[in-house]
């Protein structure tokens, strides 16, 4: 079986033969949830899947994979006609590596600063917890004004007995839900493709790349945390 997560569901599909092209498995999805064929994209390891002429061994498909479906919406038609009133739009400046970079760190910054700390509030509350043990204090007797300390007997005389405190109990109300994993995980899916679809200039931008290639490991590394502290509960 292989898995599909659409917007809050996961859908269960048999998993195709190693020959079959990404475009069968994208017409398949389509069909099935009644989406335009161009109007997603497929994401598996962090990565987009674009080359529908490929088969699925080239993006590592296997038994039990996890692809996301992101968009799913109607695409917008054509105009029909351009008024001729309004001005010409300003073309707007191609990106350098440079401001690139600085793009690539910006959405690298927000995912440490608004997701990973609750996914490790997740994680931890899903963690079990560890009780601590509680010894009994020990029973010293005071001396009495003017009189020497006296000497108690361990074979005739016994520390009273105290009863073991009362763990506090944990409310549930601070377990995590599937929509909190769900919710997390669709935002997470949606920073890995805001990164993949940052334009590189090829091999002209080497330092842009490696720094794309960094964040991308960086929040599939989240993503997988977060999945796999679900998945163990």
């Amino acid at each position: 079986m292989i898995h599909v997560k659409w917007d809050r569901e996961t859908l269960h599909f048999p998993l195709p033969p190693p020959e079959t092209k990404l475009g069968k498995l994208r017409t398949d999805l389509a069909e099935y949830t009644h989406l335009p064929l161009g109007s997603f994209k497929l994401i598996h390891a962090g990565a987009v899947m674009k080359d529908d002429s490929a088969p699925l061994t080239a993006y590592k498909i296997r038994e039990n994979s996890t692809i996301a479906l992101i968009g799913g919406h109607s695409l917008p038609s054509a105009p029909t006609s351009v008024p001729s009133s309004k001005p010409q739009l300003k073309v707007k400046e191609p990106p350098t590596e440079q401001s690139t970079i600085t793009a690539i760190r910006t959405e690298l910054d927000r995912v440490r600063t608004t997701l990973v700390p609750d996914v490790d509030a997740l994680v931890s509350a899903l963690a079990p917890s560890v009780a601590t043990a509680v010894s009994s204090p020990t029973f010293t007797p005071t001396p009495t004004s003017g009189s020497a300390p006296t000497q108690l007997s361990s074979s005739t005389t016994q520390a009273p007995h105290l009863p073991p405190p009362h763990p506090t109990p944990t409310p549930d109300s601070s377990k995590p839900t599937s929509s909190d994993h769900t919710r997390l995980s669709e935002l997470l899916l949606q920073s890995l493709l805001r990164l993949d679809a940052m334009h590189l200039a090829g091999s002209d931008w080497p330092e842009a790349r490696a720094e794309r290639k960094a964040a991308v490991r960086e929040v599939q590394g989240v993503l997988d945390r977060l999945d796999g502290a679900w998945s163990t509960r």
